[in-house]
C-alpha cells in the first residue's frame, strides 16, 4: 500500500522496506517468544472504508482522531493554531510539510532497516500522522492524539506517528489507543518523538486495545542537546502485546525519564522492552516499571540501560517490579546494564513477588472483603509510579482503567 500524494523519496523508502523486511531478523526480546504471533505475515486484509466520527461522539474532543482508514479529524485549540502547531496526516503533510517528513521520518529515532518489524511497518503503512511544534513554542494545553483501531471487520492496521519538538519548545502529548469492534486483527504502530535542543516533551500513552488484538507498539525517542522527554505509559491492552520503548540520548545533558505501568490478565501474553541508551556526556536515563499479573497471563519486563564509550558523567538507573496474583501466571523482571565508560553512575533493582499476606490479613481483619483488599494492595503497589504522572486528570484516568481491568479478574 502507498499513501496518496507520496513523493518519490517516500516511495523509494517504502520500496526499500518491502525489499528488506524478508531478509531482516525479528527483534529479540529476552525471555519472551512471540514467533508464532506472525506479526510479519504478509497475508493481511486491506483496511475497510469508514466514515469520520460524528460530532456527538464521546471522543470528538480530541485534537487529532485517527479511526482506521477514515480521514483524519483535527480539532486544534486556538492556542495551537496561533502558535503554528502542525497536526496533519501524511497525505496532506507530503504536500505542505514534505521537508519535515523527509528530514525526520525514520532518520533519527528508528531506522527502516533496524529489524524486520520496523521495515514491515513501513512496507505496509496505511496511515501516518505528523505533529510539529515550532521552535520556541511552549504550549500550556495538552495535545491529545486518539487512534481508534477498526475491528468492525477483518483488517490489519499499520500506522506511524512522527512528533517533532522544535528547539526550545515545550509540549505535553497524550496518545490513546482503543479498539472498536470484535474481529481478531493485528495492530502495528510506530511512534517517533524527536526532541531537538532544549525542548521538553511530556508524553503519556494510554493503551487500551481489545482482547482480539495482537499489538506491536514501538515508541522511540531521539533527544538532542539538553532535551528532555518524560515518558509515562500505561499498557492496559487485553490482548497479546509487544511493546518496544527506546530512548536515545544523543545530545549533551539530555534526559529521558521512563515510567511504565502494566496489567496482564486472562490468557494474554505481554512483553515490555524498555531501553535507554546514553550516547552523550552528562546525559541521564531513568526507568521505573511496575506490573501486575492475574489469571493465566504472562508479563515480561526487560529494562536495558546502556552507556556508550565517551558518555562520561552519564547517569542510568532502573527499577522493574512485578506483582503476581495467581499461581498460574508467569512474570519476569530483567534488569540489564551495558556500560562501556568508567566515569558514570548506574544502578538497578528488580523483583517478582506475590501479594503480601500480612497486608491482606491486616485489611481483611478490619472488615474489608478479599477482592477489595487485593485492589487496595495493587493500588498501593502501582502508586509509586502513578503518583509521578504529569497531571491529576491523567492519574485518575489511569486509575479508572486499572479498576475496570481488575473488576472481573480478581477472585472473591
Amino acid at each position: 500500500m502507498t499513501i496518496s500524494n507520496a513523493p518519490s523519496w517516500f516511495q523509494a523508502l517504502q520500496e526499500r522496506a518491502r525489499q528488506l523486511y524478508p531478509t531482516l531478523a525479528l527483534p529479540d526480546f529476552k525471555r519472551f517468544n512471540y514467533r508464532d504471533w506472525q506479526l510479519d505475515d504478509p497475508a493481511m486484509q486491506p483496511p475497510a472504508a469508514l466514515t469520520p466520527l460524528a460530532s456527538d461522539d464521546q471522543h470528538f474532543n480530541q485534537q487529532a482522531i485517527t479511526y482506521g482508514s477514515a480521514p483524519l479529524q483535527v480539532n486544534l485549540t486556538a492556542e495551537m493554531r496561533d502558535a503554528g502547531v502542525v497536526v496533519e496526516d501524511f497525505a496532506t503533510a507530503f504536500t505542505k510539510h514534505g521537508d519535515l517528513l523527509q528530514q525526520y521520518l525514520m532518520t533519527k529515532a528508528v531506522a527502516v532497516d533496524e529489524d524486520r518489524l520496523t521495515a514491515f511497518n513501513l512496507a505496509n503503512l496505511q496511515h501516518g500522522l505528523l505533529v510539529y511544534v515550532p521552535e520556541n513554542v511552549q504550549l500550556t494545553t495538552p495535545l491529545q492524539l486518539l487512534h481508534l483501531q477498526n475491528s468492525t471487520t477483518a483488517s490489519s492496521d499499520f500506522g506511524h506517528v512522527l512528533i517533532v519538538a522544535g528547539r526550545h519548545s515545550q509540549v505535553k502529548v497524550l496518545q490513546q489507543l482503543e479498539t472498536r469492534g470484535t474481529h481478531a486483527n493485528q495492530f502495528h504502530l510506530i511512534t517517533e518523538v524527536v526532541a531537538l535542543a532544549n525542548s521538553h516533551v511530556t508524553f503519556t500513552g494510554l493503551d487500551m486495545l481489545s482482547q482480539q488484538t495482537t499489538a506491536y507498539l514501538n515508541r522511540r525517542g531521539y533527544l538532542g542537546t539538553d532535551a528532555r522527554i518524560d515518558w509515562s505509559i500505561g499498557v492496559f491492552n487485553n490482548g497479546n502485546t509487544i511493546a518496544d520503548f527506546d530512548s536515545d540520548l544523543r545530545g549533551h545533558g539530555s534526559d529521558a525519564e521512563v515510567k511504565v505501568v502494566a496489567l496482564s490478565g486472562g490468557d494474554q501474553r505481554q512483553c515490555i522492552d524498555t531501553r535507554v541508551t546514553n550516547y552523550a556526556p552528562h546525559s541521564t536515563g531513568n526507568i521505573a516499571q511496575r506490573g501486575v499479573i492475574l489469571g493465566r497471563s504472562e508479563l515480561i519486563f526487560n529494562g536495558i540501560g546502556k552507556i556508550i564509550k565517551g558518555a562520561h558523567g552519564a547517569h542510568a538507573d532502573q527499577e522493574n517490579r512485578v506483582l503476581m496474583l495467581s499461581d498460574q501466571a508467569h512474570g519476569d523482571a530483567n534488569p540489564i546494564l551495558l556500560i562501556d565508560e568508567n566515569d558514570v553512575l548506574a544502578g538497578h533493582a528488580a523483583s517478582v513477588g506475590r501479594v503480601d499476606e500480612h497486608q491482606m490479613y491486616y485489611l481483611m481483619s478490619r472488615g474489608i472483603p478479599k477482592k477489595m483488599a487485593q485492589r487496595l494492595v495493587i493500588r498501593g503497589f502501582l502508586g509509586d509510579v502513578l503518583s509521578q504522572l504529569p497531571s491529576e486528570e491523567l492519574r485518575e484516568r489511569m486509575v479508572q482503567v486499572i479498576e475496570g481491568k481488575l473488576k472481573n479478574e480478581l477472585a472473591d
